[in-house]
């Protein structure tokens, strides 16, 4: 399919589902609120297709690294804020949380390719008082904001 569809155009698809998997796809479909199968399928396709582009180590996504580490453990600020400042192209902005105790939550929205992002987050990590993260990534990307000279 090479074809180049304008993004305003859907195209109807047939496609036929055992009856358990349809009675669960309905199922579903109540819970979260979707609209109708169309809207609840899609939403699925483009899940799968973001999963299946981060096996691109290459391809460029959008996304957020998120950290909940303990503010009180010495360095760690420092050494997070050193990992963000090396990779200053792909970081682009963070946000901290107050959690109870000394714990952070910090989310930081970032942009590049795939194996930088995940080195990015495995350092961060691997830092001593970061209690646990997660990169979640789309296919979606941030438009650059100033062109190339």
């Amino acid at each position: 399919m090479d074809k180049k569809v304008p993004k305003t155009t859907a195209q109807r698809i047939s496609i036929s589902l055992p009856a358990k998997l349809a009675t669960e796809l309905d199922a579903m479909i109540e819970r979260r609120g979707f609209h109708n199968r169309s809207q609840a399928i899609a939403e699925m396709i483009e899940q799968h297709l973001t999963e299946n582009r981060q096996e691109n180590e290459e391809a460029v996504m959008a996304g957020t690294i998120t950290l909940i580490y303990d503010a009180a453990k010495p360095g760690l600020l420092e050494k997070l804020a050193n990992i963000e400042r090396e990779h200053i192209e792909e970081c682009i902005s963070s946000q901290h949380i107050l959690l109870e105790g000394n714990f952070i939550l910090e989310v930081v929205l970032v942009q590049g390719p795939v194996q930088k992002l995940r080195h990015i987050t495995d350092r961060m990590l691997t830092c001593k008082g970061v209690n646990s993260g997660k990169l979640t990534l789309t296919s979606k990307i941030i438009p650059q904001v100033h062109r190339p000279l």
